[in-house]
């Protein structure tokens, strides 16, 4: 009996060591990289405001400033899907944030920072690792009437930051309390920035937030994932809360046609159009304008209104999203009477070269009347585009991808003379409708949209 006892005594033993040790080859195998070497800013540069950053024994050391708008110490390389932990405090007073999947470009906002940031609040409100859309489309994940992770930020101490970025999928913990967890499928790629927030001039300047042990795994990603019990928000068709509160609505719903009909039905087409996954799609006929399904429009009329919309092409693809339609005239064949902005492959599509004037049936142009700037950034053939288009008091402007492309007067000396040298010169009016439908284009090929939302500024039907 002692032998055997003995004998158990250790196997339990050996058990125990076996699994600590396991434990322990299991940590030091995750493939950590550190971003910060303890003892230089080699590795990073800053962007927009001109905060101090500083290495102080083993930390970073962010430090406000009056006089400039947010600072970002920013990575040098570009981060797609990675788990990223890091220690942060701050002083209680201050706001700040880590920036996640976020660029610069010179045409979005003369290259202001944006994209996603996981805040640090240690303000009353508390929503510490809740998502934020910085200079773009603000909150998508907030923490309201979220007591466990509001609870979870410890006031003037050091704080434990998790951030998972795998595909369309963000979550968050703070000191191991699931925070957030988002759907989104904006940004794919960009750089790490830990944010030094302005302050006004109320404010004391010289006030602090302090970063450690910054390491992140783009190896295998997902083999180091963790589940999060978090319902997520997903944002897909979806209005954010900016959004709600600023009078948008959708425009299509992302699961059934309601809203929509054929240009020249009454009822939605029964064949040529699919929605699947939260996608409207126009399938491919061979390229003949309005040969399948036909046009759709809303079912409501619009006077001054925004108006977005993402879309995808497929190779060689020509489609369009017109506004101020009148489906009463050019009843027959071909597609419902608009202004057009285009939607087209450029680099395959023979149209790129047509037009009234040359490049004016380029992508975002105004379709046969203004070539849309040769600069325009846009995303290659099967990724997602987003257009935008603004008509106010007869200003109306093109934008894609957060970029203004163009804009005109309609019904103005210059955008008659257009018209005048145009095919659309025999429509009288043509475009300056009080009142018109929104239409999307089949033009016989392949485009996906979704994510279409619109503003009413004046009135609809």
């Amino acid at each position: 009996m002692k032998r055997s006892f003995y004998l158990s005594k250790v196997l339990v033993l050996c058990t125990t060591v076996l699994f600590f040790a396991c434990s322990e080859s299991s940590k030091e195998d995750i493939p950590w990289v550190p971003l910060f070497d303890g003892q230089t800013l080699s590795g990073w540069h800053q962007e927009g405001g001109v905060a101090k950053y500083a290495v102080q024994e083993g930390t970073i050391v962010g430090s406000t400033v009056h006089n400039t708008p947010n600072s970002f110490l920013t990575t040098d390389a570009m981060y797609g899907d990675f788990i990223l932990e890091l220690d942060v405090k701050v002083d209680s007073t201050s706001n700040s944030g880590i920036q996640i999947r976020s660029n610069s470009f010179p045409y979005y906002r003369d290259g202001v920072v944006h994209g996603y940031q996981v805040e640090i609040d240690p303000s009353e409100r508390a929503w510490s690792g809740g998502i934020y859309d910085e200079q773009r489309r603000g909150w998508l994940y907030p923490l309201t009437d979220d007591p466990k992770p509001q609870k979870a930020f410890k006031q003037n101490d050091w704080n434990h930051y998790r951030i998972e970025a795998i595909g369309d999928t963000l979550k968050t913990w703070v000191n191991d309390i699931p925070a957030a967890h988002l759907i989104d499928d904006k940004t794919a790629k960009g750089f790490i920035c830990l944010q030094v927030h302005s302050i006004s001039d109320e404010q004391q300047d010289g006030r602090e937030i302090i970063w450690k042990d910054i390491k992140i795994i783009t190896d295998s990603v997902s083999k180091y994932s963790k589940p999060s019990p978090l319902k997520p928000i997903i944002t897909k068709n979806q209005l954010t809360i900016d959004e709600k509160k600023n009078g948008w609505k959708m425009l299509w719903d992302g699961t059934t046609t309601n809203g929509w009909r054929g240009a020249n039905l009454e009822g939605f087409p029964e064949q040529g159009w699919k929605i699947e996954n939260g996608e409207l799609t126009v399938l491919s006929s061979g390229g003949a304008e309005a040969a399948a399904g036909g046009d759709i429009v809303t079912e409501e009329l619009y006077s001054d209104f925004e108006l977005k919309v993402d879309f995808k092409i497929t190779p060689g693809a020509n489609s369009g999203i017109k506004y101020y339609v009148d489906t009463e005239i050019n009843k027959g064949s071909g597609s419902a009477i608009g202004l057009e902005y285009q939607i087209l492959d450029d680099a395959l599509h023979p149209d790129a070269k047509l037009g009234n004037h040359e490049g004016s049936r380029t992508v975002s142009s105004l379709y046969d009347l203004i070539e849309a700037d040769e600069n325009k950034p846009i995303q290659p053939v099967g990724e997602w585009n987003t257009a935008y288009i603004t008509s106010v008091d007869g200003h109306v402007e093109h934008w894609l991808n957060g970029m203004k492309v163009l804009e005109y007067e309609r019904g103005g000396d210059a955008y008659l003379k257009l018209v005048s040298e145009s095919k659309y010169a025999i429509w009288p009016k043509f475009g300056e409708m009080d009142k018109g439908y929104i239409l999307l284009q089949d033009h016989g090929d392949m485009v996906s949209f979704k994510n279409i939302k619109i503003r009413p500024v004046n009135n609809t039907k």
